[in-house]
Formats: structure tokens, C-alpha cells, sequence
């Protein structure tokens, strides 16, 4: 990129599933942004859009928009769509956040979803072992039983991580220390209720905001070069796609908490 006489909005936009598929993409946008960007002049728009998921991916997707500012560069977050619990873990790091009239913002609680067989398989005369090193290795899963001690120490894991949420957006934004408590209950908010509680800094969509810094910065899209198909249709895409597919994903990951 040339460098022009006026400073450089570099925008990435980030659409997240519950595993941060595009991780990725995401460092090498922003490892780009910081090569180009100059400190203390441009700024980089992430436009986020996300309900969250597993609750280290986001932590990690958060740690990689925080790099954004440890180089000296405007980080802006803007919420068209939502941006709940992973998604406002990230768009916290911000220095500023904005957010359309009707996107949903906030959803700080952490969820994890195990179904439990045991009973089950009890009654058909399937006996399951699951055997472990280390007290806590397994407190839930699909087919042990599930005793008051594992299910108390489970929900303990969760509430640290409930915790450790919380403390990361008092440290990115420090207004919202003595309300912290009020708003972290697990709902989502719209941009106005957001607003009013201190989640967000203003009422604006993405392109408002850009067009209202175009007459002061290039705006530069930060995106991946798709490849030419031969194919209109990407079958190996529709195959994994399929509900078994779907399915087995999800089964696979049940057991791990998430930030949504």
C-alpha cells in the first residue's frame, strides 16, 4: 500500500461460530494492519458479528485484538448484528464500540450443555466405566454418573470462568466496575439498554461510522483473496453441511463450556 498523506482506517470484518473457525484469517488481518498500520495515526475497524461459543477460542480471538492496540493503533468495534458473550469479549477490547439500533449486545454468563445417558444405559443393562487419574478429571460427562460433588465442583468451574469474564471488561472498560455485577447476568441487550447500562459507547451502524471518517482516512478492507472455482458449486462444502455431519460436530464438543 502506498502511503498517502491522509491516516488509514483498516477494516476486518469478523463473522464467528462457536469455534472460531476463521481464527486464522483473523491474526493474519490483523498481523497485516499492524505491518501497514502507523501508530498513533490509523486505526483498525473490526465489525464483529458473533453470538459467541467456546470460551478459550474467544479468549484467544480477544488476545488478538488486543495486539491491535499494544502496537499503537485505534482499535473501533463495530456491533451491526450481535455481539454476545464471546462476541462482547472480544468487541470489549475496544477502545470505542458502536452498535446498530437493533443489534443485540452483552450476554456476559457462561453455558455448558452435557446430556447424560447413564439412567439410560442403567436400564438396559449397559454398564459403563469411566475411569480417571486426578479427583476433578471428570466432575460431568455423557455416561457416568452424575454425583452432587462433580456437578457442585462443575458448576464452580463455570462461575470462575463467569468471573474471569466479568474482570476482563472492568479492566477494558473501568466505568463499568461498580455495575459490573447488574449487568453480567447472562441477558443480551439492545443498543439502546446497552448504552444506558455502559456496554457500548454509542448508537451507530458500521457504514455510518465510516462514512463519517471517510473525509479524514482511506478506508482499506482487510480480506481473503478467493480462489476462481471451476465449479459454481463447492460439493466437499456441501457434505460437510449435512445434519450427521452437523451432528457429530456438536456431540464432540458437548462437554466443553461456552461463552454464549
Amino acid at each position: 500500500i502506498k502511503r498517502k498523506s491522509r491516516p488509514c482506517a483498516f477494516k476486518i470484518i469478523f463473522e464467528g461460530d462457536i469455534q472460531v473457525s476463521t481464527m486464522e484469517m483473523l491474526r493474519e488481518q490483523i498481523s497485516l494492519a499492524i505491518k501497514l498500520g502507523t501508530p498513533g495515526l490509523d486505526q483498525v475497524v473490526v465489525c464483529i458479528d458473533s453470538p459467541g461459543g467456546a470460551v478459550s477460542m474467544y479468549g484467544l480471538a480477544a488476545s488478538q485484538l488486543l495486539r491491535i492496540k499494544k502496537a499503537g493503533l485505534k482499535l473501533v468495534v463495530c456491533v451491526d448484528s450481535i455481539a454476545a458473550s464471546g462476541g462482547y469479549l472480544m468487541g470489549v477490547t475496544a477502545d470505542k464500540i458502536y452498535a446498530a439500533p437493533f443489534a443485540l449486545v452483552g450476554s456476559i454468563g457462561v453455558i455448558s450443555i452435557v446430556p447424560n445417558v447413564h439412567e439410560l444405559l442403567k436400564k438396559h443393562d449397559v454398564n459403563t466405566h469411566v475411569v480417571t487419574a486426578g479427583k476433578y478429571k471428570s466432575t460431568v460427562n455423557v455416561v457416568g454418573p452424575v454425583t452432587d460433588e462433580g456437578l457442585k465442583k462443575f458448576q464452580q468451574e463455570l462461575e470462575d470462568i463467569h468471573v474471569a469474564f466479568k474482570d476482563h471488561i472492568v479492566l477494558n472498560r473501568p466505568a463499568m466496575k461498580d455495575s459490573i455485577d447488574e449487568v453480567a447476568t447472562g441477558e443480551a441487550y439492545l443498543a439502546v439498554q446497552a448504552k444506558q447500562k455502559g456496554l457500548i459507547d454509542d448508537i451507530v451502524t458500521s457504514d455510518e461510522y465510516l462514512e463519517s471518517i471517510s473525509e479524514s482516512f482511506d478506508i482499506i478492507l482487510l480480506q481473503e483473496k478467493k480462489k476462481k472455482s471451476l465449479f459454481p458449486i463447492d460439493f466437499s462444502e456441501l457434505a460437510l453441511n449435512t445434519p450427521l455431519n452437523a451432528l457429530l460436530s456438536t456431540s464432540r464438543k458437548e462437554s466443553r463450556p461456552l461463552a454464549m
